[in-house]
């Protein structure tokens, strides 16, 4: 296993995307879509405050949170991570996209790069996503990305795992 924090935070390139380090004075730009154990920031304050939670957790080992920038502009769009379960070999994805860049390929292209850093950089044994049943747009994105249904949970929320022979 390979868990973070790494000597150098892991910037991960698509064709029309980047996985990096979120930097201080984007926050302000993410705050509608800013959460730490799913409760969401009402303002930049608990924004920043999160980010700091989230960075702490990262330098333990605990997790890695990348923002999902547009190659073009460089402006964040979204995030994605890991953010539980690392040091069990398993790691729970993450993700969140501004609502104006829905549809336009960028979150379905985090996740494979998320994915593949996970199998082939971090070796873990296992990648799962939970999401709520009505949230049809994950389910759809999961599934594409072959994922399968493993588990209803508390609350209407839904367990999906990889299934390693897709990958």
């Amino acid at each position: 296993m390979n868990l973070p924090p790494y000597d150098t935070f892991p910037n991960l390139s698509g064709d029309n995307i980047l996985l990096r380090e979120i930097l201080h004075d984007e926050i302000k730009d993410i705050v509608e879509i800013s959460r730490y154990d799913a409760i969401p920031a009402k303002n930049v304050a608990e924004a920043v405050e999160m980010q700091e939670k989230i960075n702490q957790n990262y330098k333990d080992g605990q997790c890695i949170h990348w923002g999902i920038a547009d190659k073009t502009t460089n402006a964040i769009v979204g995030t994605c991570g890991y953010y539980r379960g690392l040091v069990e070999g398993e790691g729970e994805l993450g993700c969140i996209l501004l609502p104006q860049f829905k549809g336009q390929g960028f979150m379905t292209a985090a996740i494979q790069l998320a994915i593949n850093f996970g199998l082939n950089e971090i070796g873990l044994k296992r990648v799962f996503a939970i999401t709520t049943q009505q949230n049809g747009k994950a389910i759809k994105l999961l599934e594409r990305l072959g994922f399968v249904k493993i588990a209803d949970k508390e609350e209407g929320e839904i367990e999906y795992e990889l299934a390693l022979s897709c990958t």
